[in-house]
């Protein structure tokens, strides 16, 4: 998790042209919400200049020779100067509150927009990348990214960037019209910024570390969440309720304890903001009030004065939030672009070539596999497989049987020798083309949320409702389906609850048989099942094997024996080849596996 605890402590300029780029497609509404923004701080910058108008002309008038070319329009009969300046006052309050949620709802419009490409973009990354990537990342860090990161930019987008600027414009404004007034005065109150901008900076860095710390826990309660609720079987079934919660506990008491000491920043920051301005508007009170005692200064300027400098903390003390706001978006940003910067290992070629129409032969020749480093998995492998052959592939845990077919599927590539399929090595062909000639079916059926034609079809809208019946037919399901209310409409709830192992197992079957493939894999397909549902499986073999090329892998040797060879997988290579009558007369390693198996069944008898 030490990437999720990692925050960008600077502004990185291409990682920020990555993200104005994300808004670049909406700019002219940013550019509305830009004007609202500048329009509606000129309108904050008004309010004390019309109470100064209103005190010094109508409620304690002053002399004066030339009068402002707002005072000049105004009614000089007190009652209707007052009901004057207070329409204009309620017209900018008005009309503040009207840009203000203009600016905001553009914004928040634009920030989910950006948003909504942006999911769609890293989960398109996603589908793009090869199994090497997931082996190594957890599901729920890959979630935060989709989820949290990409809300922390939407924060920053919708609330933070353009707010931003907006706290800066009228901090600008609120000092340009306070040296107007009273550049005495305006002195004065920038005397204490200095101390105000020193507790920012303390507020800043404890903030910084506690969104630090919240980041990591939250990434690590999602792969915690994950991995228990997939497992809930194991955990209930081991009684690990207990330990399992002792162990969030741990997890969710660093989540508590980061937002704790973010709680706490935030807690003594705005008191301590809020002591110094008092301090300070103490002071320009007593040197305000002896320059009004003294003539020097008007009543109506040292009251805009002070609204001046209530409303100039403000936007200090939203400087600092929409920083901290800004700081965690270019974090989250920093590991969403890492992610999408992730190139995928498996390609297709430049220019691919085309996967043959028909059945074609398989031949490994040579191949060395590792899935890390040097620590070989397959050992110089080679075999040939004929056009229309059922070969079973057998062996002890870890021979590297599954690793065959992910080879062939160029799910991974080989460090050496080559994959073939009609003579042509399997990395000239593109990914998706050479996998749309198979069909898989794995030990762990894998269902969606959604019907059961939904699951069979799998989204290819070339499999037909006959297609989808003629398939469930031949592999033994559709007497299942007829006995549903919907049939095949029936709905399939997350990872197929409700439905039996072997169910699901007759669906994948379906599913693979459908999608009508010139080749079809079998990863231990029935070794999840019982007996009667791998007796359908078995009558179904025959229907499913006709007319393509079949690589049966099984632990259960009793559905293979009608194999055409079988290969027998030890310690990474090929150490036999042949039938089953064939090999059980070498008296080999297969002979073992088989008197093994058949002991194992007496015993049970």
């Amino acid at each position: 998790m030490q990437e999720d605890v990692s925050l960008t402590h600077s502004f990185d300029p291409r990682l920020t042209r990555r993200l104005l780029a994300l808004v670049l497609p909406y700019w002219p509404w940013v550019l509305l919400a830009l004007v609202c923004l500048l329009v509606n701080s000129v309108l904050q910058i008004l309010g004390p200049l019309l109470t100064k108008i209103a005190i010094d002309r109508y409620l304690a008038p002053i002399a004066s020779a030339t009068l402002p070319w707002l005072e000049q329009r105004l009614p000089a009969e007190p009652v209707a100067g007052i009901a004057a300046v207070s329409l204009l006052y309620f017209g900018t309050l008005a009309a503040g509150l009207l840009l203000d949620f203009s600016q905001q709802f553009i914004m928040q419009r634009t920030g989910q927009q950006a948003m909504f490409f942006l999911r769609r973009s890293i989960l398109g990354h996603l589908h793009r990348l090869d199994l090497r990537f997931f082996d190594t990342n957890p599901v729920g860090r890959l979630v935060t990214r989709v989820t949290s990161d990409v809300d922390a930019l939407n924060e920053m987008f919708a609330s933070g960037l353009v707010s931003l600027l907006g706290d800066a414009l009228v901090l600008v404004f609120i000092l340009a019209a306070m040296f107007r007034l009273s550049p005495v005065l305006t002195l004065l109150m920038l005397a204490a910024l200095p101390l105000v901008f020193f507790i920012t900076v303390l507020f800043r860095r404890a903030v910084a570390a506690s969104n630090r710390r919240i980041r990591a826990a939250v990434a690590r309660i999602n792969s915690f969440l994950q991995e228990h609720v997939s497992g809930i079987t194991v955990l209930q079934l081991y009684n690990r309720e207990t330990r399992a919660a002792r162990d969030f506990a741990a997890v969710n008491a660093a989540h508590r304890d980061a937002y704790l000491d973010s709680i706490r920043a935030y807690g003594w920051f705005y008191p301590a903001i809020e002591f110094v301005s008092v301090l300070t508007i103490a002071s320009l009170l007593v040197a305000g009030g002896w320059q009004v005692r003294h003539n020097g200064l008007s009543l109506g300027i040292l009251i805009a004065f002070f609204q001046y400098a209530m409303r100039l903390f403000r936007p200090i003390q939203d400087l600092s939030e929409r920083y901290n706001i800004l700081q965690a978006a270019l974090a989250a940003a920093e590991r969403i672009f890492q992610l999408l910067d992730t190139p995928p290992r498996i390609l297709p070629p430049a220019r691919p070539r085309p996967c043959p129409s028909s059945i074609a032969p398989i031949e490994f020749d040579g191949v060395w596999f590792a899935y890390k480093d040097e620590e070989w998995v397959l050992r110089d492998v080679s075999f040939t497989i004929q056009p229309g052959e059922v070969i079973a592939v057998v062996g002890h845990t870890g021979a590297g049987k599954t690793t065959l077919t992910n080879l062939l599927l160029r799910f991974y590539d080989v460090q050496r020798g080559a994959v073939r399929i009609g003579g042509i090595d399997v990395r000239e062909f593109g990914p998706r083309e050479l996998r749309r000639r198979f069909g898989v079916v794995l030990q762990d059926p894998t269902l969606f949320t959604g019907t059961i034609a939904e699951n069979i079809r799998l989204g290819s809208a070339h499999v037909s409702q006959d297609a989808i019946e003629l398939a469930a037919e031949q592999v033994n399901l559709l007497d299942f389906v007829e006995e549903l209310p919907s049939r095949f409409d029936h709905p399939v709830r997350e990872r197929g609850a409700g439905l039996s192992t072997g169910q699901k197992q007759l669906i994948s079957f379906a599913r693979a048989l459908a999608h009508n493939p010139l080749y079809l894999v079998l990863d231990e397909a029935t070794s999840s099942v019982d007996t009667e549902t791998e007796l359908k499986v078995r009558e179904a073999l025959d229907n499913m094997v006709e007319g393509r090329t079949s690589i049966i892998i099984a632990h259960r040797l009793s559905t293979i024996q009608r194999a055409h060879r079988i290969f027998v997988m030890h310690k990474g290579r090929l150490r036999e080849t042949g039938t089953h009558q064939e090999l059980l007369a070498r008296r080999g390693i297969y002979w073992k596996l088989y008197q093994l198996q058949y002991r194992d069944q007496e015993i049970r008898r």
